[in-house]
């Protein structure tokens, strides 16, 4: 069977994956159990696999920003373009999602309001109900996020699927099977803790308490039900 690939955008932070491992790490654990093989591919070295050479794509998380327009960034989101064009399934997480937004004309841009960081309650939207991955989760779910930038503008071709207080675009799909998410469903609670205390200083700057983000961090296993759902979905859409 065509393997699941992970695209490699970056690493976490250094002390965290020495301890835990790396975003592509938990992302395998989150696939582990299904019937599809998973190979990653770190993107800063070059482009992806064909997209007809894969079951899906999951595009991780990164330090990065997509506002850069790195080089490597940039022929990834061209790839992510013909990706969604062939409809491979793909699952944009993070920078990710934001990449995603960007390759296909959207706008991403840093939060006026500061970092989103911790265990933030999304809610879905109406579209959401009958989505193929979202329809299945409750209309209000615990999900860890960690950013800076967001998607300011949406693409014209996107359905907006999920949002939060202070994240109008915490997930969205494009055509059939491209979906992009702000949270991160591979995260567990030492990783939400750790980014956290890393952060702490910049979310004391912006008035935020990093010992209450801390206390209301909890387990967030909706969210993390939406990696073997993609899985499942990218099984189902093989099987076509």
């Amino acid at each position: 069977m065509k393997p699941i690939w992970i695209i490699k955008a970056g690493e976490t932070l250094a002390d965290l994956a020495r301890t835990h491992g790396d975003f592509e790490d938990w992302i395998a654990a989150g696939l582990a159990g299904g019937p599809l093989p998973v190979q990653v591919h770190d993107a800063r070295a070059g482009l992806p696999p064909a997209p007809d050479a894969m079951a899906g794509a999951i595009v991780t998380g990164s330090h990065a920003m997509v506002s850069e327009r790195a080089a490597w960034s940039e022929a990834l989101a061209a790839w992510l373009r013909d990706a969604v064009a062939a409809e491979c399934p793909v699952l944009g997480i993070c920078y990710g999602h934001q990449l995603l937004a960007h390759a296909l004309g959207g706008e991403v841009g840093y939060r006026p309001q500061g970092p989103d960081v911790g265990t933030v309650n999304v809610e879905r939207y109406p579209a959401a109900q009958t989505d193929p991955l979202f329809g299945a989760l409750p209309a209000r779910f615990a999900a860890p996020m960690v950013h800076l930038q967001s998607v300011v503008r949406l693409p014209s071709t996107a359905v907006a699927l999920a949002h939060h207080a202070q994240e109008p675009h915490a997930a969205f799909r494009v055509g059939p099977c491209a979906w992009g998410v702000q949270f991160h469903p591979e995260f567990s609670l030492p990783a939400v803790q750790a980014y956290v205390d890393h952060l702490a200083e910049t979310l004391r700057q912006h008035g935020m308490d990093p010992a209450s983000v801390r206390d209301a961090l909890q387990p967030t296993p909706h969210a993390a039900a939406l990696l073997p759902a993609f899985a499942d979905w990218a099984v189902a859409r093989a099987a076509r």
